[in-house]
C-alpha cells in the first residue's frame, strides 16, 4: 500500500506543479485553489501516508487503509475537477459536486486517521 501512495502522490505533484507553471507563466491564478489541494492533499498527505505504510507495513494491510487509499482517490479528483470547473464557469453545479468529492476525501483521511490511533503501537513494525 505505501508504494501505490507514494506513484499516486507523485502523479498529484507533477499535476500540481504543472499547475503552478501554468499560472506563472501566464499570470492566470484562478486556479491557486487547485494548485494548493492538489499538492497538499495528494502530494504530501499521500506521500506521508505511504511512507508510514512502508515504515509500519501492517498499517497497510488493513481494511482502513483500503478505504482510505481509495476514498482519498476518488474524492480528490472529484473534488478538484469540480472546483476548476465552477471558477473555470463551466456551471454552478460543480460547486457541490467538489462538496461530495470533498467529502469522500475528509472521510478517507479519517480512515487513516482511525488506522493511526487504533493499530499503531510503539512495537509495531
Amino acid at each position: 500500500m505505501g508504494v501505490k501512495l507514494i506513484k499516486i502522490a507523485v502523479v498529484y505533484f507533477m499535476i500540481g506543479i504543472t499547475f503552478g507553471l501554468y499560472m506563472s507563466a501566464f499570470h492566470v491564478f484562478d486556479l491557486a485553489t487547485v494548485h494548493v489541494h492538489v499538492n497538499l492533499l495528494g502530494w504530501m498527505s499521500l506521500s506521508i501516508a505511504g511512507i508510514i505504510y512502508i515504515l509500519v507495513p501492517a498499517l497497510g494491510k488493513t481494511t482502513a487503509a483500503k478505504i482510505h487509499f481509495w476514498l482519498h482517490n476518488i474524492g480528490l479528483p472529484v473534488m478538484m475537477i469540480s472546483i476548476a470547473g465552477g471558477i473555470l464557469g463551466w456551471g454552478e453545479v460543480f460547486f457541490p459536486i467538489a462538496t461530495i468529492g470533498g467529502a469522500l476525501t475528509v472521510i478517507g483521511i479519517f480512515f487513516f486517521g482511525y488506522n493511526i490511533l487504533k493499530n499503531l503501537s510503539s512495537g509495531t513494525n
